[in-house]
């Protein structure tokens, strides 16, 4: 018997899983800025400047300020500010303002993101087979209202329902996001569901932890893919194999 079989919905994470970020965070960066006239920022001091103004921000005001009652565009004008003072570029308030509005528009558009090719045809799959579809991600509500319609992928045709930290105010790998998940689905049991991801800490093993199936696909040939498939996790390439995997008689997670 398939696992296929046994299931009422599959969950599925989205960045890194979905889709993927297009170009390199400097790209976007150096676009703001020449908008506004001003020489390209250093790509590779933006970059470290945003990894620790993020995880600072983020520590402060977790998900996307929720509990702080923080707005969206504050919570994000705070990180991007960070990343360039990190960065050596401490703009005056009217040049920054400039900037951010292009970053911060950017970002909320299709523009950044690219659809993995075998990502929309899964979800239809899914669904067609009687399935409810929900994502689960540590995103903000842009997501859900803006770029995910954007890169055509629609709640009611590719999904069902998203869990989003921004609009939820709690992350993965807290096993209680996953909770919110089994509720949305109409309160399935864990063993009812599938949860497909592209990180063991993340996805994998929060997800198991209240019952759930789980599985890997390791897109871009990750160093960690080894030690999660030792550790007795099934990692697969892409949704084409999930496919596969899904509707054989021996699959197991």
């Amino acid at each position: 018997m398939s696992i296929l079989s046994t299931l009422r919905c599959i969950t599925v994470d989205v960045t890194g899983t979905l889709l993927a970020y297009k170009g390199e965070l400097g790209d976007y960066y150096c676009m703001a800025a020449k908008s506004v006239g001003l020489p390209c920022p250093d790509y590779k001091r933006v970059h470290e400047g945003f990894k620790l103004a993020y995880k600072d921000v983020a520590q402060k005001y977790p998900c996307f300020g929720y509990a702080a009652k923080m707005p969206n565009i504050v919570w994000w004008k705070t990180c991007v500010r960070d990343s360039f003072i990190r960065a050596g570029y401490d703009y005056d308030e009217e040049t920054f303002e400039k900037v951010f509005r292009r970053i911060y528009a950017s970002f909320g558009s299709s523009a950044p993101y690219t659809v993995f090719p075998d990502s929309q045809p899964f979800l239809r799959w899914v669904r067609e087979q009687g399935l409810q579809v929900g994502l689960i991600s540590n995103a903000e509500y842009r997501y859900q209202d803006v770029i995910l319609p954007a890169l055509g992928l629609n709640q009611g045709s590719e999904w069902d329902f998203g869990v989003f930290s921004g609009l939820e105010g709690v992350e993965k790998p807290n096993p209680r996001i996953y909770e919110i998940a089994l509720q949305r689905a109409g309160n399935v049991a864990p063993q009812e569901v599938l949860h497909i991801g592209d990180s063991m800490r993340k996805d994998y093993v929060p997800a198991k932890s209240v019952g759930m199936h789980a599985l890997l696909l390791d897109r871009f040939k990750t160093k960690d893919a080894e030690e999660w498939r030792k550790s007795g996790a099934t990692v697969l390439p892409d949704f084409v194999a999930a496919k596969e995997w899904l509707t054989s008689d021996n699959s197991t997670c």
